[in-house]
């Protein structure tokens, strides 16, 4: 059960690159050398590519796995919403996303490939979850304990969705909407992108303003 109160690791550009760097260092290193690579949409979109530039691998496709929504919003269950469509039968498949939590997003993937009739499929992340009830092939790096990891391609995402949250207790005005993300979660987020996140929580209908005071729209 993900608690009320945790610490993000914001995760860097630079970072984010290093970790693909690793990941497919480990990947080299282990001998394997798949004839695709398949980036789990959206979070492994970034990862991939790099990987593949790593390891000088032309072919790359990607299948949308559902399960997250925006800060730590969770879906019933993972659900491949934009299959492969080449076909794949006895293809040597390296899967590649950017974190695992449950696992389920890796199965519903693996599922879906096996039963397209992949060959070999493994699979590789950049960070590792302990609590995760599926260990992927390779990871750049393992977190021994739970935390909501924030990569670079969905920091804005997810500083809409925390801030969401908040509003969803009180109203609030932007500052104190920081000074919540901080120190709720850990998230240091700057006033440009509080402003930015909390316009597009007023433009898609979710929150409303009142002066220099956000709260969340009254459900119709």
């Amino acid at each position: 059960m993900i608690p009320e109160t945790f610490t993000c690791d914001a995760v860097t550009w630079e970072r984010a690159v290093s970790l693909s760097r690793t990941l497919a260092a480990k990947v080299r290193a282990s001998g394997f050398r798949p004839d695709l690579v398949v980036a789990i949409g959206r979070g492994g979109y970034v990862p991939a590519r790099i990987v593949c530039d790593e390891l000088l691998i032309m072919d790359l496709a990607g299948i949308r796995v559902e399960h997250w929504g925006t800060a730590e919003h969770k879906n019933e269950r993972a659900v491949v919403r934009r299959p492969l469509a080449d076909d794949i039968a006895g293809l040597s498949i390296l899967v590649v996303d950017d974190v695992t939590d449950t696992g389920d997003t890796l199965t519903a993937a693996l599922d879906h490939l096996e039963g397209r009739g992949a060959g070999e499929i493994r699979t590789g992340v950049l960070v590792h979850k302990q609590v995760c009830g599926v260990a992927p092939d390779y990871h750049a790096e393992f977190a021994p304990s739970w935390r909501w990891v924030i990569f670079p391609w969905a920091r804005h995402e997810d500083i809409v969705g925390f801030a969401g949250k908040v509003l969803a207790d009180d109203p609030a005005d932007a500052k104190d909407i920081r000074a919540i993300l901080a120190g709720r979660y850990g998230l240091l987020a700057g006033e440009e992108e509080v402003l930015e996140a909390l316009a597009d929580l007023v433009a898609s209908g979710r929150a409303v303003r009142e002066g220099p005071r956000y709260l969340l729209a009254p459900r119709e």
